[in-house]
Formats: structure tokens, C-alpha cells, sequence
């Protein structure tokens, strides 16, 4: 960073270093040190939480009896049985999970497709193999995201 002082004496000139980039769409400034220049903003996954908001829903539809099969549910949505039923296992999801996605503290690789792949049931499993948790994002984490079990007689879903 350097300041120079116009000859007249009444305009300062600072010239501040930073480049600017790309990141998912939207333009970041970084710092010479190779730190962000403002803090990261949440952003909320819309498609994430709707999902989340029909697997509840047609939980409850199943619950209560309104419908009795996946399949009902999916010919008056007017959708595939095979979408409906790996969108009801977000349902399954850990409580700290679905906090994380609600309030845009997800991680960049949380996406929809990733979490409608087969994932651990419990949610000890799921703790381990989702960055979700806590706030916490994968690249402060240092590790990529693995949602599929070792074990995968621990997963829902076709294998």
C-alpha cells in the first residue's frame, strides 16, 4: 500500500493492491496476502431448502395417512417415484445438518444432487462425512466431503 500527496496538497492518492475474482459467480476481492478482503457471506440454497420442506411435507402425508405410498405422493405431485423417495430421505438428514443448510452454512459441496446420493443413516456417521456441522465449511475444515459410507450396509438408498 502506498499514499502520495498531489502537488497542490489537497488530494491523497492511496493505491491498495488486491486483485479481484471470480468465485461461484460472484466477484471476490483478495488481499495481497491471499486473504478474502471482507468476511464471506452465507448464502442460503433455495433449492436446498425446498427439498428439505417437501421431504418433511410428504413425511407428514405419509404419517398422518393422507397418502400411504410413495407413489401416490409422486402421481399427485407429478413427479418420479424414484425423485420423491430419495427426496424423502433428506428427512433423515441430522438435526445440526439441516441447521447448517437453513442458515447458508452448508459448504459449497452440500448441494441437492449430493445430498440426494445415498448417505450414512446415523447420525454419528453423518457427522463425520458432512461438513455441515457446525458451521463449519469444508475448506476451513481441509478435507473434501464424502458422502458415501465405508460401510454400505449404513447407507439408504440403491447402491
Amino acid at each position: 500500500m502506498s499514499a502520495t500527496l498531489s502537488a497542490d496538497g489537497r488530494t491523497l492518492m492511496v493505491r491498495v493492491p488486491m486483485t479481484i475474482r471470480k468465485r461461484g459467480g460472484r466477484k471476490l476481492v483478495v488481499a495481497p496476502e491471499g486473504t478474502a478482503w471482507a468476511p464471506e457471506r452465507r448464502v442460503v440454497d433455495d433449492a436446498l431448502v425446498k427439498a428439505l420442506a417437501r421431504a418433511h411435507r410428504w413425511r407428514r402425508m405419509l404419517e398422518t395417512g393422507v397418502n400411504a405410498t410413495i407413489g401416490e405422493i409422486a402421481a399427485a405431485e407429478r413427479i418420479n417415484p424414484s425423485y420423491a423417495s430419495r427426496v424423502r430421505r433428506l428427512t433423515l438428514l441430522a438435526r445440526e445438518t439441516v441447521e447448517a443448510i437453513l442458515d447458508g452454512r452448508q459448504g459449497a459441496e452440500v448441494t441437492l444432487d449430493r445430498l440426494l446420493r445415498p448417505f450414512p443413516v446415523a447420525r454419528e456417521s453423518q457427522s463425520s462425512s458432512l461438513p455441515a456441522q457446525h458451521g463449519i465449511r469444508s475448506s476451513e475444515r481441509g478435507s473434501r466431503m464424502a458422502l458415501t459410507p465405508s460401510d454400505n450396509s449404513a447407507a439408504i438408498g440403491p447402491q
